[in-house]
This record gives structure tokens, C-alpha cells and sequence, in this order.
């Protein structure tokens, strides 16, 4: 490919700001190419972006590990860029474009990877994993946030299951049983608990839209719901978004749920610390950066188990978060990073190395019933087994599909969602008014 004319130039870095899903595509179609030729053994070292330390010193690990890479005809090395979520998506498309220095292996956090399902992005840009995934048919999890017209583009790092951590001690003082069968109930219990003793047993997010809607979502999986369809069609016009939406507003109105700007800051670190925050729903990974990072001193005071159910249906667990890991397409290293990447991710040593090194959850189910996982304990949570409560929650977890306007619906449905939290307006008219501003914004 050319290099590019002044004029091209000044497109690029437009491209970072409006309309970069919608110049990218045709401009990537143009530059795509397979003429690199293929590294296919020797030292390989690996360009990795990724935003998180804990992927980093999973790979750093990985490429030392002789049960893991021993047999490889590759040596690998790491090149680790270290850039906040958007930025990655953000330079990996304007390099692309402009033939510069791509990575070999790129994190997408799941809440960008919307940014590349449209306009042929991931198509040109990433290597289509279908061969790859083929031989864990119905055993691999998660793939169908990274996925672009059924093909997918990424493999997540976590299965990211979102369960019940509740505060063992306080059930216990104020007869609040931790077998309770249905969120109903459990919001009886919470009612009581708030009205006698300025007490909460969950929290919604009245912060930035991507907390908002997050939270609203979370629980609207677990219920059966969904933003979107396989086919990538808007699918919040159902009664399970009302009965979650109005579950939620009754909640907070009744202080079953305290209202918070979002589950990681000070108001809610100060909510831990008082015990006016009880229990919560979030993923694993809470365990590490929400809990033990804002109350270490509550160490044994904490379980978790598989969320309460709703008495209209749904599911057993939900999920919120995680990161797909893509190989760029049509490099020299592209075979390298593809090999490095399905040991790391599609072998039991790669999966229990992550697990290990970082707490990322298997993605590859018969490892939920594996000997050295079941026996795994943890000591913030009093020495509880906790794959007792991941193993059923990933047999019965919910599936979560994503469409090229993710990010739109977030932006429109925020504002309504929160409306309706706050009192200010119905959950079906804040439902209503948030997916006509979808379609405004978004022709299908």
C-alpha cells in the first residue's frame, strides 16, 4: 500500500473523533492485505495492547511456561502497550488504516467491541476465529459478545459471572435467611431491613449512563430479557425490561435499594464500610476490586451464592464486563499470535493459569466440575468453595448479544433509566422514550 498523502493524513486523525465506524471500513477494505509472509517458528516477539495488568502478567507468565509453550516451534517475547479501552480500539483502526504499527494481539473491553461490529471493521481487521473455536462446539462460553454476523472475533478473558455477595454476619443478626428463593422475597426482607435499620441489600447506579444502563442490564439477562437478539435487533420492548425496570424503581423507593453513583467510588466504598450496604450483585471479579479493595478489614464477613430468581423466570446468574482477546489479521505474526492465544485460552493449563494468575473465571464449561478448581477456597469469602456457586450459575448463565449501536443505546437509555429510579417519570414511558431516541438515531 502507498503511503499515505498529506491529505489522507489530515482523514486519519479525523478519524478519531466523528464518524470513525463509518470511514474506517471502506478505508480498511482498501488497505487489507495477505502478503506479509507468515513467522511460522523461531523467536516471535508479540506486540500485546491490553489495558489491564492482570492479562499482562497472564501472557508475561504464559510465554515462560514450559507446560504451557514448551512444545511450540515458537520462542515467544512480549511487546506490551498498556492504553485505556478506547484508546486501543481507537489507534488499532487509525494505525490499520494507515499501515502503520498494529498489534498482534489486541484487548477489546466488551463495551468497545460494538465500535468494530459495523462497516466491515472486524471483518477486515481481525482474524475470523470460526476453525479456531470449531472443536469446542457447545463447550466454549461467551463468544457471542465478540461475534459479527456469527463469526467470532474474540475470546473472552473471564466468564465474568455476577452472583450474590452478601454480608454473612448481618444476614444472620437480622433474620435474613441466605437460602431466600426469589428476588420478591429477598426484597421483603430488604424492605424491612431499611425501614428498622438504614439497611440495603442492593444497590443501582445512578452515575455516567454506562453504570446506569450496566446495572439495568445485568439484571435484565438474568430475568431472560436482553438489549439486543442474535440478529443484532433492539429487543427491550418486552415485559421482562418492564418488570426489572419497575422492580428496581420500587427497590430504591422503598430503600430495599440504595441508590449509588456507581459500585466502586467512595459513596459506595463508605456504604460498605458502615454496613449499610449488606449485599450486592456484581461479577466475580467484584470479589478483588470492589470488595477487597474497599474493605479488607471484612475479610470472613462475606459469602456469595447464586442470585435469587425471579418468580416470573430467567436464569440462575447473569453476567456484566469482560475482555475479548482478537489476533490481528494478515500479519507476519498473526500465526504466532493465534497459537499463543489458543494455548493461553483453549487448553485447561491456559484457563487454569489465568484463573491462578488474575481470578478470570473458565470460559470452557467442563472446567467448572475440574478436581483443582472445585477445591479452590477462598479465604476473603471465609474459606468458602467457590466453584460450589460458579459451577451451577455457568450452567445456566444467560447470553449476551451485542449490535454495532451498543454504545447509542447506552448514551439514549441512561438518561430514561435513571428518570425512572429517581421517580421522575414511569418505567414503561422511560423504556418507551429510550428506545424511540434509538431508533432516531439508528436506521435499520
Amino acid at each position: 500500500m502507498p503511503e499515505p498523502t498529506p491529505n489522507r493524513r489530515a482523514l486519519l486523525r479525523g478519524l478519531t473523533g466523528l464518524g470513525l465506524a463509518a470511514l474506517a471500513g471502506p478505508a480498511l477494505a482498501a488497505c487489507g492485505r495477505a502478503d506479509a509472509t507468515p513467522v511460522t517458528s523461531g523467536r516471535v516477539d508479540l506486540r500485546l495492547w491490553t489495558h489491564d495488568p492482570g492479562y499482562i502478567a497472564t501472557f508475561e507468565t504464559a510465554v515462560t511456561d514450559d507446560t504451557l509453550v514448551g512444545d511450540s516451534a515458537y520462542r515467544f517475547g512480549l511487546n506490551v502497550t498498556s492504553a485505556a479501552p478506547p484508546d486501543i480500539v481507537t489507534r488499532m483502526i487509525t494505525q490499520a488504516v494507515a499501515d502503520g504499527n498494529t498489534p498482534d494481539l489486541a484487548g477489546v473491553v466488551i463495551d468497545q467491541f460494538p465500535r468494530v461490529m459495523g462497516s466491515g471493521i472486524a471483518e477486515h481487521l481481525f482474524t475470523d476465529l470460526t476453525e479456531t473455536v470449531a472443536p469446542f462446539d457447545g463447550e466454549l462460553l461467551k463468544l457471542a459478545p465478540y461475534s459479527v454476523a456469527g463469526k467470532p472475533y474474540g475470546l473472552d478473558s473471564d466468564n465474568s459471572i455476577s452472583v450474590l455477595y452478601y454480608r454473612e454476619d448481618l444476614f444472620a443478626e437480622h433474620r435474613v435467611p441466605e437460602s431466600v428463593a426469589t428476588w420478591e422475597e429477598l426484597a421483603e426482607h430488604g424492605e424491612r431491613l431499611a425501614r428498622d435499620h438504614d439497611i440495603s441489600l442492593g444497590m443501582v447506579a445512578t452515575g455516567d449512563n454506562g453504570s446506569v444502563v450496566n446495572g439495568f442490564l445485568q439484571l435484565l439477562l438474568q430475568r431472560g430479557g436482553a438489549a439486543f437478539d442474535a440478529t443484532g435487533e433492539l429487543a427491550l420492548e418486552s415485559d421482562e425490561a418492564l418488570e426489572v425496570l419497575e422492580f428496581m424503581a420500587a427497590g430504591v423507593r422503598s430503600g430495599y435499594l440504595i441508590a449509588l453513583p456507581d459500585p466502586y467510588g467512595s459513596a459506595c466504598a463508605a456504604a460498605l464500610k458502615s454496613g449499610r450496604l449488606a449485599a450486592t450483585v456484581m461479577p466475580n471479579w467484584y470479589n478483588a476490586y470492589g470488595l477487597q479493595a474497599n474493605v479488607p478489614e471484612q475479610a470472613g464477613r462475606w459469602r456469595m451464592r447464586t442470585l435469587p430468581r425471579f418468580a416470573g423466570g430467567g436464569h440462575l446468574a447473569s453476567t456484566m464486563g469482560g475482555t475479548g482477546f482478537t489476533v490481528l489479521k494478515d500479519k507476519a505474526n498473526s500465526q504466532a499470535a493465534l497459537e499463543l492465544l489458543t494455548r493461553v485460552y483453549l487448553t485447561r493449563e491456559g484457563q487454569l493459569l489465568r484463573y491462578h494468575s488474575g481470578g478470570f473465571l473458565p470460559t470452557l464449561s467442563g472446567l467448572y466440575q475440574d478436581p483443582e478448581l472445585l477445591a479452590v477456597e477462598d479465604a476473603y469469602l471465609g474459606g468458602q468453595r467457590v466453584f460450589d456457586v460458579y459451577a451451577p450459575a455457568a450452567a445456566d448463565l444467560p447470553t449476551f448479544y451485542q449490535a454495532p449501536g451498543m454504545q447509542i443505546l447506552t448514551d439514549v437509555l441512561g438518561g430514561p433509566v435513571l428518570d425512572a429510579l429517581k421517580g421522575r417519570t414511569s418505567p414503561d414511558a422511560a423504556l418507551e422514550a429510550g428506545v424511540r431516541a434509538y431508533r432516531q438515531q439508528v436506521k435499520r
